[in-house]
């Protein structure tokens, strides 16, 4: 059986989690006195689905965001154990070391070979150290790209998982070259002779995403977030102060609804009700029927006229006047 999911609440769940536990409390006194509540549990628990549905039908930008960062939420590895039934990670980047943000290898994925790339955050405070929280440093693009381009040269499709709060802006990072990196990965990616689907499955932050993230197909998921900065790094700079972040989220359209408007991604994969904290197996399962059918789309497209397809996407974005 799965594990129940930990009960860690953001603001606009609070009240959904005090009804649910009430109806617990009520359940575990009626069982231990004898006193006669079915009616009451029940009127409950029909407040409780009407509530649930309420507040998640009308999330508004902020509140996705939110989601997207959630500390309970799928990760990186999560999906790699939901979805495939082999993968071995390939390590390092050989030139200076193994980024232990960035997660890379070869699986299988039901009867499809493939390559899957992606950022890994950590859940206590020793795995978020050694992840970096999930910001890559040079290396990690580098060790992504040595490992796309085996995929590449053994016809092999490649899947990007992104999920970071963006690239690692430390010194270090800066003196190896960290934008040059990133540069080079976005310019080698576009030339990749092979199926690329990059899948946005929490936070997708500025070039840190964008080191792994040019494909064929790029998927989002419901409650995920995309953007050139942070909603509360965008408040910090306009209004000098991050509490301004729900209003920031709103005039920037971070959430998957407005880059799907905005012709930057290709497809939407929904989640289950309340987020995919809540129910891990389903959205692990939304995400790989997702994959699939787009590499089997793609896998039937040959090698120059993807590449041909793939610049002509990149190169419809956006507006502008001559």
């Amino acid at each position: 059986m799965p594990s129940k999911p930990q009960k860690i609440a953001l603001d606009f769940e609070k009240p959904i989690i005090d009804l649910e536990d009430k109806i617990k409390e009520m359940k575990e006194f009626a069982q231990s006195t004898g006193v006669e509540l079915t009616d009451d549990i029940k009127r409950l628990e029909k407040k409780s689905k009407q509530l649930r549905k309420e507040i998640f039908s009308n999330l508004n930008r902020w509140q996705r965001y939110q989601l997207a960062k959630h500390p309970l939420r799928p990760y990186m590895l999560d999906y790699v154990e939901g979805m495939c039934s082999y993968f071995e990670e390939l390590h390092g980047d050989r030139y200076f070391a193994d980024d232990k943000a960035i997660v890379s290898g070869f699986a299988q994925i039901d009867d499809i070979s493939l390559v899957i790339v992606g950022q890994q955050k950590g859940r206590d405070t020793k795995q978020k150290l050694f992840r970096n929280f999930g910001m890559s440093n040079p290396e990690g693009y580098r060790k992504a790209l040595r490992v796309m381009e085996m995929a590449a040269k053994f016809n092999k499709p490649i899947v990007t998982l992104i999920d970071t709060p963006g690239a690692y802006p430390g010194l270090g990072a800066e003196e190896r070259g960290q934008a040059q990196a990133i540069a080079y990965n976005m310019f080698k990616m576009s030339h990749l002779p092979v199926p690329i689907i990059n899948v946005v499955i929490g936070e997708g932050a500025s070039g840190g995403a964008l080191g792994i993230g040019v494909g064929d197909r790029i998927l989002m998921m419901e409650n995920s977030w995309y953007s050139v900065i942070s909603p509360e790094g965008c408040a910090a700079i306009l209004w000098r102060d991050a509490v301004h972040a729900p209003k920031a989220a709103e005039a920037m359209k971070v959430t998957a609804i407005d880059a799907k408007e905005l012709g930057v991604v290709d497809e939407i994969i929904p989640e289950p009700q309340g987020g995919a904290h809540l129910a891990k197996e389903v959205a692990i399962s939304n995400v790989k029927k997702a994959i699939l059918r787009n590499i089997k789309e793609l896998m039937k497209i040959p090698a120059d006229e993807l590449i041909d397809q793939r610049v002509e996407k990149y190169s419809k974005m956006g507006f502008w006047k001559e």
